[in-house]
């Protein structure tokens, strides 16, 4: 079977081939960053196909050249909606309110989930992309914890997700060195579970949402259940920590720094503070 279009949002495709869902992550002229209506389409997508009974497996892939390209920073700044009353972006407010939801809702979901990464996975989109349940890459692709080129902090769940996959070690030199980690290397780190080559990973992807769509839907689901249960306890308070460390640094002149440098195309001159 092919996938049928079962509705378009403005972002956000979502198709069905029987019972294997798929959200396509659809801004492709900005490698799939998030905005605001970008993170309200994601979140109805994946409630939609939480609730569908007939959905037994979701895959979630980027469509254009990238899984995801991270958080659209020129919307963040132009956001007047989640400014803070010093004039800088809200960033705290906006992960409360935009992507923890959606995080908590793929880890939460009764199913099974794919992410089918292909080009880069960075900073909100690496957390999307390890909130999945299984993550197949192609060749070609990388991932990255951006946020310290911006003089921030991973957050999205990155900063429970990456540890808790590769160790502290290795999740030390992510977030603090912020360098690309290509599809090889983080297969052998265990960060994601298959790599591809690029013109063969939708086939796998396929494949594999078919077989676990055919399976046990109950167990898969109790499985998941298992899994989640020894980080339940830490989850939502480190959610809450990142948000707050988050807003922290979205008040140092090293945020402002590293914002000005990413419109302006340089390298950032932070004086840490």
């Amino acid at each position: 079977m092919a996938d049928v279009l079962v509705k378009t949002y403005e972002t956000v495709n979502l198709l069905a081939d029987g019972p294997a869902a798929t959200i396509e992550l659809n801004r492709p002229d900005t490698l799939n960053a998030w905005n605001r209506q970008f993170s309200d389409d994601l979140l109805a997508a994946i409630r939609r196909v939480a609730e569908d009974s007939a959905v037994r497996c979701v895959v979630i892939r980027g469509a254009g050249r990238g899984f995801s390209s991270g958080a659209d920073l020129r919307d963040i700044a132009a956001d007047e909606a989640t400014t803070g009353r010093d004039g800088r972006p809200d960033v705290g407010r906006i992960l409360v309110e935009r992507y923890h939801p959606i995080i908590e809702g793929i880890r939460r979901m009764p199913k099974p989930v794919i992410a089918a990464v292909h080009g880069p996975a960075v900073g909100i989109g690496l957390s999307l992309a390890l909130a999945c349940d299984l993550v197949l890459a192609s060749a070609s692709a990388y991932f990255l914890l951006a946020f310290v080129k911006i003089g921030l902090v991973p957050d999205g769940g990155a900063s429970i997700f990456v540890p808790s996959r590769i160790g502290f070690a290795r999740a030390a030199e992510m977030a603090m060195l912020g360098e690309r980690v290509p599809a090889s290397r983080a297969l052998d780190w265990g960060l994601i579970n298959q790599v591809h080559p690029d013109e063969e990973l939708h086939e796998a992807v396929v494949e594999l949402a078919g077989r676990l769509a055919a399976g046990p839907t109950a167990a898969h689901a109790g499985a998941k259940r298992e899994l989640n249960s020894w980080l339940d306890a830490a989850f939502p308070a480190q959610l809450h920590l990142e948000a707050e460390i988050q807003q922290e640094m979205a008040a140092t002149d090293d945020f402002v720094e590293g914002l000005a440098a990413f419109a302006q195309r340089r390298p950032a001159h932070f004086a840490g503070s």
